[in-house]
C-alpha cells in the first residue's frame, strides 16, 4: 500500500470510527448544548491530543502487547471504568439555572481552559477499545519498513481528523437555531449524560476480558 492509498483508507476508516456513538461523542455533545461553543472546541482540542498517546504505542508496535495483555488490559479497563463513572456522577449532580444567571443562557464553564482539555484528553486516552481499534488500524496500513517520517504524517492525519469532525460537531450543536431549543433543559442534557457515562464505566468495568 502506497503512502496515498494509505492516507485514504486512514481517512475513510477513522471518520467512520469518530462518527460512532461513544465517549467522546457524549462528551463533546454535552459540553456543546450546555456550556457552548467554546467548551465544545476545547474538550474537542483535548480529545484528538489524547490520540496521540494511542499513535505512539501503536507506531512502536505496543499495541498488540497491551491490547493481549491482561494486566494492561485491567489496568486500562480500570482507569477507564473510574473516569467514566467520575464524568457521569458531576453529570447527574447537576441543577437547574436561571438563564438570567448568563446572557447567552447557557450555563458557566465549570473549570479553566485547561482543565476542559484535560478531560477530553484523558476522556480519550482511557478507553479501553483504543489499543485494539488502533492495532487493526495501523496493522492495515503499516509495515515493518516504513519511514517514520510517513508513520508521523499519519498520526498527524488522524488527530487533525479527529479535531475536524468534533469541532464539526460543536458547531452543529451550538448554531442558535438548535442550541436556543436546549437552554431550558440544560440540567436534564447533562443528567443524561451522566446516565450515559455511567451505564459506559459499569459496561467497561465489568466487561469479560475475553
Amino acid at each position: 500500500m502506497d503512502f496515498w492509498q494509505g492516507l485514504m483508507t486512514l481517512t475513510l476508516i477513522h471518520l467512520l470510527a469518530a462518527a460512532a456513538p461513544g465517549p467522546d461523542f457524549a462528551l463533546v455533545t454535552r459540553q456543546s448544548l450546555v456550556y457552548g461553543r467554546q467548551a465544545g472546541l476545547l474538550v474537542s482540542l483535548g480529545i484528538s491530543l489524547g490520540l496521540a498517546i494511542h499513535i505512539t504505542y501503536s507506531a512502536a508496535g505496543l499495541a498488540a502487547a497491551v491490547a493481549h495483555s491482561a494486566t494492561w488490559m485491567k489496568v486500562i479497563k480500570l482507569g477507564g471504568g473510574i473516569f467514566l463513572l467520575y464524568l457521569g456522577i458531576k453529570g447527574l449532580r447537576a441543577q437547574p439555572q436561571s438563564p438570567t444567571q448568563n446572557g447567552s443562557g447557557l450555563q458557566h464553564l465549570p473549570a479553566s481552559a485547561t482543565k476542559q482539555v484535560l478531560t477530553g484528553f484523558l476522556c480519550n486516552a482511557l478507553n479501553p477499545k483504543a489499543p485494539i481499534y488502533f492495532l487493526s488500524l495501523f496493522t492495515l496500513v503499516l509495515s515493518p519498513n516504513m519511514p517514520w517520517l510517513t508513520v508521523a504524517i499519519y498520526g498527524m492525519w488522524i488527530m487533525v481528523l479527529q479535531l475536524f469532525w468534533f469541532s464539526a460537531v460543536t458547531l452543529f450543536f451550538t448554531h442558535t437555531s438548535i442550541r436556543t431549543r436546549f437552554l431550558a433543559i440544560g440540567h436534564w442534557i447533562d443528567r443524561a449524560f451522566g446516565v450515559a457515562m455511567v451505564a459506559l464505566g459499569i459496561r467497561v468495568l465489568t466487561a469479560s476480558d475475553r
